[in-house]
């Protein structure tokens, strides 16, 4: 029950900045674009390292989550062959 409650934490957790990320595009487009007219194109680099960042957050959750997935059917396949 105690991983139930964690793995429904987080979820809830991840779903609630969610929004936020939606709201972040005609933004950052926006300032990308009055910063290039400008002359300044180093903030391109900056949002190509945001775009990377979310990205790879998902694969590394569920790499993590499978892992201990993993990890837990392992202890249990242990006790069970002693």
């Amino acid at each position: 029950m105690k991983k139930f409650l964690k793995v429904a934490l987080v979820f809830v957790f991840t779903l609630s900045f969610q929004g936020f990320s939606f709201a972040q595009c005609s933004m950052c487009r926006a300032s990308v674009e009055n910063n290039v007219s400008n002359g300044d194109t180093s903030i391109g680099a900056g949002l190509n390292n945001g775009i990377i960042y979310l990205f790879v957050m998902p694969y590394l959750l569920a790499m993590i989550i499978g892992f201990l997935w993993w990890r837990s059917a392992k202890k249990k396949k242990t006790k069970l062959a002693v």
